[in-house]
């Protein structure tokens, strides 16, 4: 049975943390590009500000990246996140292609850029973190529409406890899938983490 969107409410609780989360998004984007322009230069820092995007978008399981693009178009157009996070997989792709045909030496200026540039040019075995994060972002996407889909507290706390069981063990394999991913590449490119 199709739901149609509900009015956003800022009062709502469901609502209010999906505003809390988009204004820390757009805070650590806003912060992120401010110090990539001063530290490289305001072209670079831009360059590196949307590539970091695009990664966060095209090589994390959680909706982070889209987020800051599919919540604002929910609300102005009431357009589906899912909708959207699609249209938004295919403009990181389209962003990446640009650098990578244009000006590749830009995924050179920092380490989250430097790990996209490897997953993006090893299909085999890497690509795998691509498939794994569209899976969880896609995931989570959809279950945010559907909290943006409720109405009322009694409303979301069915929509929580019904299924809830699937949703966790969906979301912990994925989380699992992506760590162990993460830990194969930074081992094939010798990086450590500090401890």
């Amino acid at each position: 049975m199709n739901q149609t969107p509900k009015k956003f409410q800022s009062k709502h609780p469901t609502h209010k943390e999906t505003i809390l989360k988009f204004m820390a998004l757009v805070g650590i984007l806003v912060t992120y590009f401010a110090y990539m322009s001063w530290h490289l230069g305001a072209a670079a820092g831009a360059s590196v500000a949307l590539l970091s995007w695009s990664f966060f978008v095209l090589c994390t399981p959680v909706a982070d990246g889209g987020f800051i693009l599919a919540f604002p178009l929910r609300l102005l157009f009431k357009v589906k996140m899912t909708v959207t996070q699609v249209i938004i997989w295919f403009v990181a792709v389209a962003i990446n292609i640009t650098y990578l045909v244009a000006n590749p030496e830009v995924y050179e200026l920092s380490v989250i850029t430097q790990l996209l540039h490897h997953i993006l040019m090893q299909p085999y075995p890497f690509w795998s973190i691509l498939i794994i994060s569209a899976m969880g972002t896609f995931l989570s996407i959809y279950f945010g529409d559907e909290m943006m889909d409720v109405n009322t507290h009694k409303e979301r706390s069915k929509h929580h406890k019904h299924g809830m069981k699937y949703r966790l063990i969906l979301v912990i394999g994925l989380g699992i899938l992506t760590l162990v991913s993460y830990y194969f590449l930074l081992s094939q490119l010798d990086i450590q983490l500090p401890t």
